[in-house]
C-alpha cells in the first residue's frame, strides 16, 4: 500500500455546467478520501490599443472563485479543498496541474458554444491531452440510479 494522498483537480469557470463538475468532483473526493483542487484562470482583456487599464482580473476571479465553491461546498469541511485563481489560460493551466492528479473533471459546457467554437472545447482539450484520466460532467440533473433498478 502506498501512503499516496490521492488528488482530484476540476476547473470552474462560474458557469453551471462548471457547478455541476465541481459538485461530482466533490462527491468523488468523499468516496475516495481525494484531496479536491478547484482551479479558475483568467486572463487580462486585451482591447484595440493594448490591455483594459483598470482592470482587476484576479481579484474578481478570486470572488467568483470563492463564491462558486461556497455554493457547491458550502460550509462541508469533510473534503480537503484547496482554491487557485491562475492567469492563464484554461487548457494549458489544468494540464499542468494535471501532472500531479489522479483524476481531471471539467464541465461539458462552460460560458457557452461561441467561446467554445472560437477557442475550442476545454473539455476535448483536456480530454486530449492530460496526462491523467478525465471526467467530463454534462450540464444538468443527472438521475441517480439506485442498483436495484439498473437492468
Amino acid at each position: 500500500m502506498t501512503d499516496h494522498q490521492r488528488r482530484i483537480v476540476v476547473g470552474v469557470d462560474g458557469s453551471e455546467g462548471s457547478k455541476d463538475a465541481l459538485r461530482w468532483a466533490k462527491r468523488e473526493a468523499e468516496l475516495t478520501s481525494a484531496s479536491l483542487d478547484v482551479i479558475m484562470t483568467w486572463e487580462v482583456p486585451v482591447v484595440p490599443y493594448g490591455v483594459w487599464a483598470g482592470y482587476d482580473a484576479s481579484t474578481t476571479t478570486e470572488t467568483i472563485l470563492k463564491e462558486t465553491v461556497a455554493e457547491v461546498v458550502g460550509g462541508d469541511n469533510s473534503t480537503d479543498v484547496v482554491l487557485t485563481a491562475v492567469e492563464g489560460r484554461p487548457v494549458p493551466v489544468l494540464l499542468n496541474a494535471a501532472k500531479k492528479a489522479d483524476l481531471l473533471v471539467v464541465g461539458s459546457r462552460g460560458h457557452g458554444p461561441l467561446t467554445a467554437f472560437l477557442l475550442g472545447s476545454v473539455s476535448l482539450q483536456c480530454v486530449s491531452h492530460a496526462p491523467c484520466p478525465v471526467v467530463v460532467v454534462p450540464h444538468g440533473p443527472i438521475e441517480s440510479e439506485s442498483p436495484e433498478s439498473v437492468t
